[in-house]
Formats: C-alpha cells, sequence, structure tokens
C-alpha cells in the first residue's frame, strides 16, 4: 500500500504535473517617454490662400488662358468674358466727356463776357448813363451765365463719373489670380454662359485658385485636452494618402473658443503647419491625423505599455512562478510607459497577457517571440 502512494505521488510530480506556460518577456530599459495627445476626429489638410471665383458680371466666356494645374501668378487673366458692350458704352462714355467738356468750356466763355459787361455796365450807372432797370438785367444776366458754367461743369464731372463705371464693369469681363498659386479646377468652358449670383442664392464658383505653399492641417482635439495644447508644441502628422510616413510639424493657432455642434463630442480646432517642402506633396482636403507631442522625459526607465496591468501592475518570473510587482508611473503612451519606482533597469517582465492562464502564482518559462 505505501509503496503504491509513493508511486502515485511520484507519478503526480513527473507525469501528470502540469507544464509551465510558455511567456514571453521584456527588459525594461532607459530611451524616450512621451506624452501625447491625438484629434478626436480626422483632421484636414487645408490651404489658407485660396479662392473660389466666379465673374461679377454675367456674359459670354471667350477666352481661359489657363488650364486645371497650371502654376498662376497674381493678376494673371483666368478667365474673360465678351466686353464688347461695355467697350463700346466706354467709347460712348468717352465721347460724352468730350461733349460735356465743350459745353462747360462754351458756358464759362459766355460767364466771363457777362462778368465784363456788368463790370462796364457798374462803371456807366456811376456816371448815370446806364439806368437801374438795365443793371439790374446785367446783374442777371451774370449770375444766369454763372449757373449755367457751374451746370455745365457738374455735368461734365458726371461725365467723367459714368467713364468710371464703364471702365469699372469692363474690368469686371475679366477675371484675374488674386495670388500666385496653382488653378485647381476649371467648372466652364469657353463659348458657355456665366449668370451673376442673386441676393441669397450664390451661384456655384467657376474657378478655384490655391497657394500650394500655404498649406497646413487643421484638427480637432477634444475639449478635456484643449488646456494642454499651445502653439509651438510638436507634432506628428499622418496623411490618408502617405500612410507608411509621418511628418513632424509644429501647432501653430488653437481656437480660442470649443466646438458645440456635436454636444457629446465638443472640440477645439488647433493649426499644424509642416514643413513646406512636405507640403507640397498634399493635396487639400485630405484626412490627416495629428499626435501633439505635450511633454518628453529623454532618458526613462520604461516598459511597454502593453505589458501592464490594471492598477499599474506587472507580471515577473520568479524563480519559475509569475509574481506581480506594484509600479509608480509617470509618463505614459501607447507605446511606452516611464516606471518611477518598482522595477531596476534590465528587469525582465511579462508581456504575454493575451491568454487567461498568464496570472500570479503559476509557474511559467520564458519562450522566444514566435
Amino acid at each position: 500500500m505505501v509503496a503504491l502512494v509513493a508511486a502515485f505521488l511520484v507519478l503526480q510530480q513527473t507525469v501528470f504535473k502540469d507544464k509551465p506556460v510558455p511567456v514571453t518577456v521584456a527588459e525594461a530599459d532607459r530611451g524616450p517617454v512621451e506624452s501625447t495627445v491625438t484629434n478626436s476626429r480626422a483632421g484636414t489638410v487645408r490651404a489658407r490662400r485660396r479662392a473660389k471665383l466666379s465673374p461679377e458680371l454675367g456674359g459670354q466666356v471667350v477666352a481661359l488662358p489657363f488650364e486645371e494645374g497650371d502654376q498662376v501668378a497674381a493678376g494673371d487673366v483666368l478667365l474673360r468674358l465678351d466686353d464688347r458692350a461695355q467697350r463700346a458704352r466706354l467709347e460712348l462714355s468717352k465721347r460724352e466727356v468730350q461733349a460735356a467738356g465743350a459745353e462747360a468750356e462754351r458756358a464759362c466763355i459766355a460767364a466771363d463776357r457777362a462778368g465784363r459787361e456788368l463790370e462796364r455796365a457798374i462803371i456807366l450807372a456811376g456816371d448815370e448813363l446806364v439806368s437801374p432797370d438795365m443793371l439790374d438785367g446785367f446783374q442777371t444776366n451774370k449770375a444766369s451765365a454763372d449757373a449755367a458754367c457751374s451746370a455745365a461743369r457738374a455735368n461734365q464731372a458726371r461725365a467723367d463719373a459714368a467713364v468710371t463705371v464703364t471702365r469699372t464693369e469692363l474690368d469686371k469681363m475679366t477675371l484675374r489670380a488674386p495670388f500666385s498659386g496653382v488653378l485647381a479646377e476649371v467648372s466652364i468652358e469657353v463659348g458657355e454662359w456665366t449668370t451673376p449670383s442673386p441676393p441669397t442664392m450664390p451661384v456655384p464658383p467657376v474657378l478655384d485658385v490655391l497657394d500650394p505653399e500655404s498649406i497646413y492641417i487643421s484638427a480637432p482635439m477634444d475639449e478635456v485636452d484643449s488646456g494642454r495644447v499651445r502653439p509651438g508644441q510638436q507634432v506628428r502628422v499622418t496623411i490618408d494618402s502617405h500612410r507608411d510616413q509621418s511628418f513632424p510639424g509644429q501647432v501653430t493657432r488653437v481656437a480660442p473658443y470649443v466646438l458645440d455642434l456635436q454636444e457629446q463630442n465638443r472640440t477645439v480646432e488647433i493649426e499644424v503647419e509642416v514643413d513646406a517642402e512636405v507640403t507640397e506633396r498634399f493635396l487639400p482636403g485630405t484626412s490627416a491625423d495629428v499626435e501633439v507631442v505635450l511633454e518628453v522625459h529623454a532618458d526613462a526607465l520604461r516598459v511597454p505599455t502593453s505589458a501592464l496591468m490594471e492598477g499599474n501592475r506587472v507580471l515577473m518570473l520568479e524563480d519559475g512562478v509569475l509574481a506581480e510587482r506594484q509600479l509608480a508611473i509617470d509618463l505614459k503612451n501607447w507605446d511606452y510607459t516611464e516606471v518611477t519606482e518598482g522595477l531596476a533597469e534590465g528587469d525582465a517582465i511579462v508581456t504575454s497577457l493575451d491568454r487567461a492562464e498568464v496570472q500570479a502564482g503559476v509557474e511559467a518559462e520564458v519562450v522566444a517571440d514566435p
């Protein structure tokens, strides 16, 4: 009987003994740890200088000197409407200026003559050679001539103003680039007609010009982070069209208010600028994500954040058995967590926490990462 019990105990400790749980470990090492925040919803690549243009006046398009994608300089003609009617009115206005000028000259010459006649009449009246009634007539003629001269000059000024108005209308038949950039979109063809926009009913623009050197990223950050994000902080930008890359940048502006369009997701907009040589590859309207670096500890004792359990605890393999260790931590991000107490450099902690059998008190053995 004793022999049977002894044999059972031997089998229990050998054949039937649970095998150690395989675990992977990582050593606590020293390196940089960052505290970061990311946008709560997708950001957007935008251009600070972007103009969507339409002619102020209606008319038929007669010239489109540039095509989509062309570089344009400030002042370049982008679109020209048929301006024959405006040029004819301008020529007519100029002729009216000439006529008004001639009329003003005639009226003012007559006023000068009336003035001289009045002066002679006054002298003759002093010698009692002109009656008071005749002198009154000369005075009336002089006043009437002066009024006619003033009216003719006013009419000349009005004709000059009409030239200015007509020339302004003529200028509006030509659409020019407001700044240097790229003609991003042209949605009209030569021969088509444009219609001016009526009040309260904007007409879609026919041209889109943007400056590729004014690209920036606008990103919504959660309102809880609004007090921690400031201009000048460094960021990492990822663009949907360049998923395998991240681009360094800097916060240039934090909005002075929180958007409450969505009450359950209130955000504060920030603006981020990236090096101009890089942003030339970004297309406005593309989705972007921004990670703002709030603080950096360059030489911190750190462990993988994935190895951290609830309550800032980790598992360690001590004499073949898993044991918990309580840590004090500081900075933390998705990759690393800074440890201020509880570990020493080189200590190995368990990283394979995705299995239920990996828990404190069980026997384990270290295996290589698959």
